[in-house]
């Protein structure tokens, strides 16, 4: 199932995008039991929005062997956390905002896990039944920021810095999903989920035991090498395999 927040003539509404790529209402909670309406409309007739909207974002760092070595990173142990702030959401199309006190702003192409239960000191083997499905995702870095603070918040929160989207897809098996990340039609990153350091489960059951997961909130699965600055006028896309394709315009 392919699950996403869509508006129509200024109404917001949950959908199910269908085999015939109409998107069909779905009447009842979105972490909970969904019926979808008989009456669908064309994609054309719709506007697709981000297709969550997190109470937060965990972040993991470093989560694959390449990119630590890229930034000269030792492997963790155990993985390394981080947030973003809900504010930093955006859809599809919509626009990354290169701010002023940035002169380097990076795109890192990643799988987004979207919880659909109340999470808290959960194990690896119960994480599957708490989650809802998973979505494309570009944790925007200002990378000179991040080196110039020494920690990550302010380089990591600046509205715009996280695109989510298109969809979120229910029914997916994550363990070797291929990753691609495009500049302007360019590959630039390349990867599969089966390199990551620490997997799915591993990793919900560990941010589960530091805070209450809510239903809706984004877990951001960490990048691989290949991470490179965007300037105004760019596009970039992030395409995961059975996920889905996320692009966005990078502006001044």
């Amino acid at each position: 199932m392919r699950i996403g927040r869509f508006s129509h003539k200024g109404q917001v509404f949950t959908g199910q995008v269908g085999e015939d790529d109409k998107v069909y209402p779905l009447v009842g909670e979105i972490y909970g039991e969904l019926k979808t309406v008989a009456k669908g409309y064309l994609m054309e007739e719709v506007k697709v929005l981000a297709p969550c909207r997190p109470s937060k974002i965990i972040c993991v760092g470093l989560n694959y062997s390449d990119h630590a070595e890229e930034l000269n990173l030792s492997i963790p142990k155990e993985p390394i956390i981080f947030m973003k702030p809900p504010t930093a959401v955006v859809g599809p199309g919509e626009a990354i905002i290169k701010p002023p006190e940035s002169e380097r702003v990076d795109y890192e192409g990643e799988l987004a896990v979207v919880m659909r239960h109340h999470a808290k000191n959960i194990t690896p083997e119960e994480a599957a039944d708490y989650i809802l499905g998973y979505t494309c995702a570009n944790d925007v870095t200002a990378r000179d920021l991040q080196q110039k603070d020494g920690q990550w918040t302010r380089a990591k929160s600046f509205d715009t810095f996280c695109p989510l989207g298109p969809y979120i897809v229910t029914d997916v098996d994550t363990s070797n999903l291929n990753i691609e990340v495009y500049l302007n039609g360019v590959l630039k990153q390349h990867t599969s989920t089966k390199y990551l350091i620490f997997d799915i489960p591993t990793l919900v059951s560990f941010i589960s035991k530091v805070m209450t997961l809510l239903p809706g909130d984004v877990i951001l699965t960490g990048t691989s090498s290949g991470i490179g600055p965007m300037v105004d006028g760019d596009k970039i896309e992030v395409f995961i395999e059975k996920v889905g394709r996320l692009t966005n315009p990078v502006i001044e």
